[in-house]
């Protein structure tokens, strides 16, 4: 089976072909990055009504690349939530429109399985079951996995999520825009045992997360140094970025490897935006090594939004008989355990 996938449930059109058996075929991702950093953030107007100049361009890009026409395929799948109304309404139309011109099914996809998903769009994958860390701008979770749809969470951020912390403590330190990837790589070049940054909620029991007061330390320690000295000079600016980036990555560590003694489960997945972070990747891996326990995580190009893992998510569940009518499902807010697996079977 070939499924188109759609996802524009943000700031980035992501279109994808993958079919049952030969895997990926086609891949296409457009950012808006340039467009949104001259305001500091997504402008949600402006997102949609560059998905609606960049989508059918990129469709057709897919099928080129493929080797395929509208009528070689045999599904579409749309992310309709969660992300913002208006982006998530134009794939969601567009993959009804196509649905019903071609007579083949249309289902919409949750984003968050789609990143949960994606380790699977590559060559060496997970077996169910096991725990997930999805971790992105908007969520930082960590879920039990059984199956497709099989879902249970296990904790998740109280407050900010681990990539929102990042991107908002760019923006403190007055980075350019998108602020996480670049705080990254200062914090390359630092020296993150300069600053005793807290690793909140990691000396009480429980799996769930809290990113605010390591992003209101770094407020407090970067107007202190303005006070005291002026402008952050280089290297203050990459120790800062340094330790941040490591409280929030012993922060996720310690809580996985909770997950993983409370669930009695040897794999972990990581899966979203900021598990493209090589420094969690490292720490992540060297600690379970030492629980006889593996990580799994897609190629950096499938951590961040992208059409590949939704196309694959689609794919799987349409196998299992899963449609959806042709009217247009998109929700701003869409728990992730509340899926359930294909056709509601357990």
């Amino acid at each position: 089976m070939r499924v188109l996938g759609i996802e524009t449930s943000c700031d980035e059109t992501g279109i994808a072909i993958y079919e049952s058996e030969a895997g990926l075929l086609a891949n296409r991702l457009y950012s808006q990055a340039a467009m949104h950093s001259e305001f500091g953030g997504v402008v949600p107007e402006l997102a949609s009504r560059d998905h609606v100049r960049k989508i059918l361009p990129l469709i057709k890009m897919v099928l080129s690349d493929s080797d395929l026409q509208l009528s070689d395929l045999g599904g579409i799948a749309y992310t309709s939530g969660p992300g913002l109304i208006g982006a998530l309404m134009v794939g969601g139309a567009i993959a009804s429109s196509i649905g019903y011109a071609l007579g083949i099914p249309v289902l919409g996809i949750h984003h968050m399985e789609g990143h949960l998903l994606a380790p699977m769009l590559e060559k060496t994958r997970p077996e169910f079951p096991f725990v997930a860390l999805l971790v992105s701008g908007g969520h930082t979770q960590l879920v039990k996995v059984n199956g497709l749809g099989e879902y249970s969470l296990l904790g998740e951020s109280l407050d900010d999520a681990a990539g929102e912390a990042f991107d908002k403590t760019a923006k403190m330190l007055e980075l350019d825009y998108p602020g996480g990837p670049i705080l990254a790589k200062f914090a390359a070049d630092g020296n993150f045992r300069r600053f005793n940054f807290p690793r909140p909620m990691t000396d009480r029991p429980g799996l769930d997360f809290s990113f605010s007061g390591i992003k209101t330390f770094s407020r407090n320690l970067i107007d202190r140094h303005r006070e005291e000295h002026g402008l952050l000079d280089q290297e203050t600016r990459a120790d800062i970025c340094a330790g941040f980036q490591e409280a929030v990555v012993d922060t996720l560590v310690i809580k996985c490897l909770r997950a993983i003694e409370y669930t009695s489960l040897q794999t972990l997945v990581i899966a979203g935006g900021v598990a493209a972070n090589t420094r969690l990747r490292q720490k992540l891996e060297d600690a379970l090594k030492s629980k006889q326990a593996n990580v799994f995580y897609a190629r950096q190009e499938f951590c961040t939004d992208n059409g590949a893992m939704i196309a694959y998510a689609g794919c799987q569940r349409m196998l299992a008989g899963e449609r959806d009518a042709l009217a247009v499902k998109a929700f701003p807010r869409w728990p992730l355990d509340k899926l359930t697996p294909p056709l509601g079977r357990n």
